[in-house]
C-alpha cells in the first residue's frame, strides 16, 4: 500500500469513526437558550476535542489492522483465479 492509498483509507476510516463517536455521551439541553441561538435538542457539552482524539486513536488502530492484513498477503488477488493475466 502506497502512502497516498494509506492516507485515503485512513481518512475514510477517520470520518466513519467520527460519525459513530459523535452521539456517544451527548445529553441534550432540555430548556435551550433561545436568546443565545441554542435549540432545545442541542447538546450541553459536546466535548468535540475529546471525541476527535478518541476518533484519531481508534482510526489508527483500525488502519494498522487493515494495513497488516493487506501487507500479509493472506488474501491475494495476484495468485488466484481472479488474477489479471499478463
Amino acid at each position: 500500500m502506497g502512502w497516498f492509498l494509506g492516507f485515503v483509507v485512513y481518512s475514510l476510516i477517520w470520518w466513519t469513526i467520527l460519525f459513530a463517536v459523535l452521539p456517544i455521551g451527548v445529553r441534550p439541553d432540555a430548556k435551550g437558550d433561545l436568546e443565545a441561538g441554542g435549540w432545545r435538542g442541542a447538546p450541553e457539552q459536546p466535548r468535540i476535542g475529546r471525541k476527535v482524539i478518541w476518533t484519531t486513536v481508534i482510526s489508527a488502530v483500525i488502519w494498522l489492522a487493515i494495513y497488516a492484513f493487506i501487507e500479509s498477503d493472506l488474501i491475494s488477488f495476484r495468485d488466484t483465479w481472479l488474477a489479471i493475466p499478463d
